[in-house]
């Protein structure tokens, strides 16, 4: 990720927002370069770019989905709240100092046998603790990107002796929603 946001860049994510918002009310699930472009009077190019500032959005042929707007906000309300000048920094820092800045504050640096925490223990402990709630882990593996055997090998194996291996795999019903707001009033 960049470290300034250029202020041509902020203007147009401000209009990219509008089209994916008008895009969502339509019942649109993905929107294209070129559709943002027909809409936003903005050469698809330059949308790719910009959207590329922020990281890896869109697949190619099939366009951008409608939660390429959570990209934008942060922003939006980063200008709002600091009024930055077009050479500051969109970031003070790079994400490692970030979140070591708070590992050092929590004291947290290291973990109870004495290794270093990264951000990718960040990623151990999710799958960690949703194996130990019962998640399905195959739910699991799809929302880290990982195997179901790679869990099994590297994570689930932490934990042998505190997972019910009934509790694992199970697919639970969802609560409807009349049940969910009955409870809440109960």
């Amino acid at each position: 990720m960049a470290d300034r946001l250029n202020v041509g860049v902020a203007a147009r994510l401000s209009r990219y927002l509008q089209v994916l918002t008008q895009a969502r009310k339509m019942g649109k699930a993905r929107i294209s370069s070129q559709e943002i472009a027909e809409y936003a009077n903005i050469n698809a190019t330059q949308i790719r770019r910009d959207l590329s500032t922020f990281g890896k959005f869109g697949k190619r042929g099939v366009g951008y989905c409608k939660s390429t707007i959570g990209a934008v906000r942060p922003f939006q309300r980063l200008v709002e709240r600091n009024k930055p000048q077009p050479t500051d920094r969109l970031f003070p820092k790079t994400h490692r100092e970030l979140f070591n800045t708070i590992l050092d504050d929590e004291g947290l640096k290291t973990d109870r046998e004495g290794q270093p925490r990264t951000a990718y223990s960040l990623r151990h402990t999710y799958i960690c603790l949703r194996l130990m709630e019962g998640a399905d882990i195959y739910q699991i593996a799809k929302n880290c990107r990982t195997s179901v055997e790679m869990i099994e090998k590297y994570y689930a194996s932490h934990l042998k002796n505190t997972l019910d291996a009934a509790a694992i795999n199970v697919m639970r019903k969802k609560a409807k929603k009349n049940e969910h707001l009955e409870e809440e009033e109960g």
